[in-house]
């Protein structure tokens, strides 16, 4: 496969620093590891920067650094791997507001485009024919209280609500959320999802995951659990 088309920002021509432009964290082709379109190719780019510092998560590498990119040149390496896959992501990508135009171009492009967001920014100017992956902070992630609860009423239908699962503390806030703003009549697709952290001492399903299922079993929860593919596959290598 390509080797990822990552543009180094001394090689810019002044015509290309002069558009509109990201700043990305890498950009890779690998399988999708979640969501609705788990396990098929996909291209992922991951913009750099995030205003939230969630305890549990696993990209805190995109936080800072990164090369900008015009937009133009990040369509066109997304293309040249040849599938119609591709998946935004972060960090959390919304915080950059060029994402948005972006989002756009890649629709124009003719590709199958998924948002990963954590909620705590405005989806409402998002285009139409993206679909969003919305995270909901449950409060082991102590960022809880940044959730916008206005981004509801911004769903569609093909949109898609996650919920990162540490605990049974988690689980019973997130099922009262499910209840509460009758998630399951807005879509189909609500993932309840463990905290799943690999190493090469401890690779395989966490006790957490055996816990989420039993307790999605017993209360008939209109969710889906969603483990992360890449993490079993890959042990989190970054990536793939």
């Amino acid at each position: 496969m390509l080797a990822n088309p990552i543009i180094p920002l001394q090689n810019a021509s002044p015509a290309m620093q002069g558009e509109a432009s990201l700043r990305i964290s890498e950009i890779f082709y690998s399988l999708q590891g979640e969501a609705s379109t788990s396990g098929l190719p996909t291209v992922f780019v991951r913009l750099t920067g995030c205003p939230l510092r969630c305890t549990y998560c696993d990209t805190a590498y995109a936080f800072e650094g990164g090369q900008r990119m015009s937009l133009t040149a990040i369509v066109a390496a997304v293309e040249a791997y040849g599938v119609t896959h591709v998946c935004v992501t972060g960090g959390e990508p919304l915080a950059q507001p060029n994402c948005l135009p972006l989002l756009t171009l890649l629709c124009n492009a003719g590709q199958q485009v998924s948002l990963e967001t954590s909620g705590a920014l405005d989806i409402a100017a998002v285009d139409n024919r993206v679909s969003c992956v919305m995270d909901l902070k449950t409060p082991s992630s102590g960022e809880d209280d940044k959730n916008l609860w206005h981004n509801i009423k911004h769903l569609k239908a093909k949109d898609q609500i996650k919920f990162v699962i540490a605990n049974s503390e988690d689980y019973a806030w997130a099922k009262n959320i499910v209840r509460k703003h009758q998630l399951a009549s807005i879509s189909n697709a609500i993932w309840f999802s463990p905290v799943f952290a690999i190493d090469s001492q401890t690779a395989g399903v966490p006790p957490i995951a055996t816990a989420l299922a039993q307790w999605i079993i017993t209360d008939k929860l209109p969710v889906r659990l969603a483990l992360q593919l890449h993490k079993l596959l890959w042990q989190d290598a970054r990536g793939k």
